[in-house]
């Protein structure tokens, strides 16, 4: 893989200094209160809204306490549990065998490694850099819709790719910094630089992206 220019670096420290006094306190949006929980979480929030996800666990958690309780349910009733997050038969099926992964092979805690993580069912790199940068402080770049996005327009990646997208950033942002730098980038996504009508002319990036004033 080609190292990325000085010029670039440069770029995505300045744009990197702008979010983060932009965004000081950006951080994960869903709700949890330990790593299972943020694991459930993430696979709930895929084609779907945090807002949506975090009404949904604040009962599902009440119910649900561990790994072993999500599999002494029977795989309906979890399923209209989670309806209204959409896709929610595949979604409980991945659940209730990611559970049985963590029960089984883990004796009921959330592995720490992305290696881990990544065997679980329904687990990507996404799922598993939330979980590691939330529940483990250990840094990794989520690449959402947001993030892949912004990184495209301001000129980080051409890449459509999420894990390309990961890695092109993995070059350009500090590791100690990953796991911000995603949360700030997802807050601009939704505040400012939105899909169809991002707000060029509010954004602090604006002088930064090679997007502007084209969008």
């Amino acid at each position: 893989m080609p190292r990325k220019s000085a010029k670039l670096r440069m770029k995505a420290r300045s744009v990197w200094k702008i979010l983060q006094d932009t965004y000081p306190d950006a951080t994960c949006a869903l709700h949890h209160g330990d790593p299972w929980q943020l694991l459930v979480a993430t696979i709930l929030s895929a084609q779907c809204t945090d807002e949506r996800v975090n009404i949904v666990t604040k009962d599902l958690f009440k119910k649900y306490k561990s790994p072993q309780d999500f599999l002494n349910v029977p795989v309906t009733e979890l399923e209209q549990d989670i309806k209204s997050t959409g896709f929610f038969r595949n979604k409980a099926k991945n659940i209730r065998a990611a559970a049985g992964v963590v029960v089984d092979r883990h004796a009921g805690q959330v592995p720490r490694t992305q290696k881990e993580l990544v065997e679980l069912p329904g687990v990507g790199r996404k799922t598993a850099n939330v979980v590691l940068g939330n529940a483990f402080d250990t840094p990794g770049i989520t690449v959402d819709t947001h993030v892949g996005r912004l990184s495209r327009r301001i000129g980080f990646t051409k890449n459509e790719d999420p894990v390309k997208v990961e890695f092109d950033l993995m070059e350009l942002i500090p590791e100690e910094d990953w796991t911000k730098f995603s949360h700030a980038m997802i807050f601009h996504g939704r505040q400012i630089c939105h899909a169809r009508k991002p707000n060029c002319h509010e954004c602090p990036v604006a002088p930064h992206c090679d997007a502007y004033p084209m969008v």
